[in-house]
């Protein structure tokens, strides 16, 4: 019999279909459908930093930016070097009007990886 997590009689094989059927809810745009599979996925592994990061996209994507906040930072807690992270912290610090956090993480986006969009939104030059 498999191992499942909690009372939920969910196994490890049906938290990664739920992890990969929010990406594609994802990129449905359907971020609110893939928060909720997220949830449970968080729920029953909660050090999953992969799964915190697409759920602190859908956030982003639903506009829920006080969400991703949390989760885009608790994702750099974990691992200071990810740069989509910060460059994606970046994004939803400058869509709450926080520019001075958001040109900070822009640069450090930008120092982490020399990817073109992260350069161009660092305006080292400014």
């Amino acid at each position: 019999m498999p191992e499942t997590s909690g009372s939920t009689g969910r196994t490890p094989e049906t938290h990664v279909i739920d992890f990969r059927a929010a990406e594609h809810l994802l990129a449905a745009r359907d971020p609110r459908g893939a928060v909720k599979l997220l949830d449970e996925v968080i729920a029953a592994h909660p050090e999953n930093t992969a799964a915190r990061l697409l759920r602190a996209r859908a956030f982003f994507a639903g506009a829920q930016l006080r969400p991703a906040e949390l989760e885009f930072t608790i994702v750099l807690e974990r691992e200071p070097d990810n740069a989509f992270a910060h460059f994606a912290l970046a994004r939803t610090y400058e869509r709450q009007g926080r520019h001075d956090l958001s040109k900070r993480h822009f640069r450090l986006a930008a120092a982490l990886d020399p990817n073109p969009e992260y350069l161009k939104a660092a305006r080292f030059g400014s």
